[in-house]
């Protein structure tokens, strides 16, 4: 793998963010931090403990979850996406850089940066309520996959999309619905019976689980069940990855 192209195509995405800090970052924090007045600060006195955690501390791991979903598919799909708008992407495919190096620059970029806002929204977080991480080098992994998996997952979208609307179409209508109802704000527990089995088709909720139990060690699904699932849709990603470049899929003209 040729290091220095990768190097240079992932500083390039880097300085695109932060050419654009109050939308890349700044904005995602401060609606992320709302969550956490809202929810945790106000209504959360109101609520009682939910597994023994209390409700601020309980959304905690879910807020992160539902800001790095949805910034990791929002980066990585903008970020492939406008090089196709634009043109220039064909400059990037008949550069000597091999398909997957193209791959890791624009994927791993796009997972930092969602990495990072993560971390701050932790740290943010502190501000609001209490909470303890149990399980820490856990919680870094479950992090370091969700990014990685819907990175690629928003790389996808960005070929797939022909324009600006079909841009914005998966992550507004399945990727935050998803994340809403894979147990953000409750415990899956809470629902009936009817509903907590349907719920269970909802892959979020493994993700939220997992992430949850590296906080507080409680958890509406194995966590290695969570952490398999997770293996699962990273692997998905890359073979359809795979198949894109090797049938040339919306990147050829």
């Amino acid at each position: 793998m040729n290091l220095e192209s990768v190097k240079t195509l992932y500083l390039a995405e880097m300085a695109r963010s932060l050419r654009t800090v109050l939308q890349s970052i700044v904005s995602p924090v401060l609606s992320t931090s709302l969550y956490f007045v809202v929810f945790g600060a106000a209504i959360g006195t109101r609520i009682s403990e939910v597994d023994g955690v209390s409700y601020g501390a309980f959304i905690v791991p879910g807020l992160i979850m539902l800001m790095l979903l949805t910034q990791s598919v929002s980066n990585a799909s903008f970020g492939i996406f406008f090089p196709r708008f634009s043109g220039t992407i064909y400059e990037v495919l008949s550069s000597p850089m091999s398909y997957w190096e193209v791959v890791v620059g624009y994927v791993g970029a796009a997972a930092s940066k969602s990495l990072l806002l993560g971390l701050i929204v932790l740290a943010t977080a502190r501000l609001f309520v209490p909470y303890s991480i149990e399980h820490p080098l856990m919680m870094v992994l479950f992090l370091v996959l969700t990014a990685a998996t819907f990175s690629l997952l928003g790389f996808i979208i960005g070929i797939w999309a022909d324009g600006f609307e079909k841009l914005q179409l998966v992550p507004l209508l399945v990727i935050t619905p998803l994340t809403f109802l894979g147990g953000t704000f409750y415990s899956i527990d809470m629902l009936p019976p009817f509903w907590q089995a349907l719920t269970l088709a909802n892959p979020v909720v493994y993700l939220v689980s997992g992430f949850r139990w590296s906080f507080y060690g409680i958890s509406d699904v194995s966590p290695l069940l969570s952490l398999a699932m997770i293996l699962l849709f990273l692997g998905t990603a890359i073979a359809l990855v795979a198949w894109i470049f090797r049938t040339g899929y919306r990147l050829k003209p």
